[in-house]
């Protein structure tokens, strides 16, 4: 079955920096498009990152210039590095296949606060 388990998220002060992990199981990693997502408590979940099967990547415009989303098919894991965080980047993150599904992991908390 589908799994992902995301990591990596903390504490950090404005201006710093993260790097997020999910690895992913139960399909064909290197032809599946993945995508990050966040969610703030009592908000709806929004589209943060994505990068398709060719490496080709795309982003929501507050996150560009500062975020990167990367992918090592040999390890079945996507990647987000936060950079330049800033306070409105606090959230819970989320990764997943892109079209496959309502596949969610549990998240990985994001604060960023002095």
């Amino acid at each position: 079955q589908v799994q992902v388990v995301e990591s990596g998220g903390g504490l950090v002060q404005p201006g710093g920096s993260l790097r997020l992990s999910c690895i992913a199981s139960g399909f064909i990693f290197s032809g599946t498009s993945m995508a990050w997502y966040r969610q703030v408590l009592g908000k709806s979940r929004d589209f943060v990152a994505a990068i398709g099967s060719d490496g080709s990547t795309n982003y929501v415009d507050s996150v560009k210039g500062r975020f990167i989303i990367s992918r090592d098919d040999a390890k079945n894991t996507v990647y987000l590095q936060l950079n330049s965080l800033k306070p409105e980047d606090t959230a819970r993150y989320y990764c997943k296949p892109r079209y496959l599904g309502d596949y969610w992991g549990q998240g990985t908390q994001v604060t960023v606060s002095f």
